[in-house]
């Protein structure tokens, strides 16, 4: 949506990849790195035995690489793929020391750079299960950032941050405090912006499962060991989740959230500001309340005043005219013990994951690797995606247009073939996922203009029977390519899809 391309006519292909033995699906955790010098990376680890699968172009196996000079028992790994080589940071303990090291690997997946010590930190003599060190890294992959965080007595978090360009050469490290207040306090939505300007959101929730009541958006500019604390005026009303993305080329932040006029209300319209992070303030924010119309065309089988009670905001794409686009999908959880709490979920409860149980979180979407087994695993509870709304904003806030992707989605246990991938094309976005058909799942591919129109695309051309596709786990490597996971006869396989 940021650029307008030709639009191209024409049925999409399917190119699948083998199974490899090794990669039972219950075994089987795995990484889509990306195009690399002309191949597809996957990286996977079978019960803490690592490789490396290449992939040309037609998806055959070229060959699987062992990874043998990681350590077992790894933390966590994280990838940035580059034209012909790319960059693995990964952690690991070893005795009472968490290390976190970052090597240089070719297109085939031979070494480029041996594995450098980036930082390290005592833990004590407890075994870690989870990670210290967190990586994120720019738009355009120039720079990363490596940072932990330490909470004090006082409640306060101690940053630690790493910022390095993308030979993992050290441009600048810091260390620095944000004061917390108190146990209400958290952090999401960590960033980094082309020029190394690092940026999250700090909010206020009153109760353990309440929503929000105060929100600030927190900046450290690249060479400072200060943060820059903006507060949002959320002008009496409670928010949801609070979702960030960064525009490069203006220097923008762009923020969206659902929001309440009470607590545990239902959701009345989005709240959306912009902050202007080179002149260090906010340009709006704004309440932007959802009409009945618009509410009448999100309801299933709820009422007018609870009609997005149920969605979730998923995306946010920036738009070139300084407008912004947002998808939000319905979800929602059935079981014979627990009825559906959009509270548990958001603030914890009986399904698992909730990405507001600490002071920081991770996405339980983005976790540094996937398996089909990993996520929503849960006996007895059945698992509900449904339509898919899409909201047009213009550069003033207004409401442009929306439309609807109509789906019903759900399975008993796991979730892995639910939900959808986002493709964006420059010339419009497509919408990869599920649909019932005869008993049995079809791929589907629903597009949607600049202008909003909704078109059904022709079905997929090689979609071959016998393979279930996870959509969500997808990820899209080039400008019109996409590679999703899939299961065939119990084991991971992928697909490459070109537009």
């Amino acid at each position: 949506m940021a650029c307008l391309l030709p639009l191209v006519a024409g049925a999409q292909q399917i190119s699948y990849s083998q199974p490899e033995r090794e990669d039972n699906a219950r075994n089987t955790e795995f990484e889509i790195i990306g195009s690399v010098g002309g191949n597809i990376l996957v990286f996977k680890n079978n019960r803490n035995d690592y490789a490396l699968s290449v992939y040309d172009d037609d998806m055959k196996l070229e060959q699987r690489v062992p990874l043998d000079f990681l350590p077992r028992n790894m933390l966590t790994v994280d990838f940035v793929p580059y034209a012909d080589h790319f960059q693995m940071i990964y952690q690991f303990q070893r005795r009472d020391v968490v290390y976190c090291l970052g090597a240089t690997l070719g297109a085939d997946g031979s070494i480029l750079r041996r594995p450098e010590l980036i930082d390290s930190s005592v833990v004590g003599a407890f075994q870690v299960k989870n990670k210290i060190y967190s990586v994120i890294r720019s738009g355009d992959k120039s720079r990363i950032m490596v940072y932990k965080i330490n909470q004090n007595k006082k409640y306060d978090n101690v940053f630690y941050t790493f910022l390095l360009d993308g030979d993992l050469q050290l441009i600048n490290n810091s260390r620095l405090t944000l004061p917390m207040e108190d146990k209400r306090n958290f952090l999401s939505s960590f960033m980094l912006s082309n020029d190394g300007y690092f940026i999250f959101s700090k909010l206020v929730r009153p109760t353990n499962k309440g929503n929000i009541n105060a929100a600030s958006l927190v900046v450290k500019p690249p060479e400072t060991d200060s943060f820059l604390v903006s507060k949002l005026d959320l002008k009496g009303q409670f928010l949801d989740e609070v979702k960030l993305k960064l525009d490069n080329i203006n220097k923008k932040v762009f923020l969206a959230s659902f929001y309440y006029q009470q607590r545990k209300g239902n959701v009345e319209g989005l709240y959306a500001g912009i902050y202007n992070w080179a002149a260090g303030s906010f340009e709006r924010a704004s309440l932007l309340p959802f009409s009945d119309e618009l509410k009448a065309n999100a309801r299933q089988q709820s009422s007018l005043k609870n009609a997005f009670n149920d969605y979730f905001i998923k995306q946010l794409v920036v738009r070139s005219d300084g407008g912004f686009l947002l998808t939000a999908e319905a979800y929602y959880t059935s079981s014979r013990s627990q009825p559906w709490n959009r509270w548990d979920y958001l603030y914890g409860g009986p399904w698992g994951f909730s990405p507001y149980s600490s002071y920081y979180y991770y996405s339980p979407f983005s976790p540094w690797y996937y398996s089909p087994y990993y996520w929503d695993n849960d006996r007895g509870t059945r698992y509900h995606y449904d339509n898919v709304a899409i909201l047009s904003y213009d550069g003033s806030g207004k409401l442009e247009w929306s439309n609807f992707i109509r789906k019903n989605q759900y399975a008993d246990d796991n979730a892995g073939q639910l939900s959808y991938e986002l493709v964006n094309i420059g010339s419009e976005l497509h919408f990869i996922y599920n649909e019932l058909y005869r008993r049995s799942w079809l791929l589907t591919d629903v597009a949607i203009t600049p202008e909003g129109k909704l078109r059904r695309m022709p079905t997929l051309r090689n979609l071959d029977k016998g393979y279930d596709w996870m959509p969500r786990y997808g990820k899209q490597i080039g400008s019109r390519e996409v590679v999703i996971p899939c299961i065939y006869r119990n084991y991971i396989s992928f697909a490459k899809i070109d537009f």
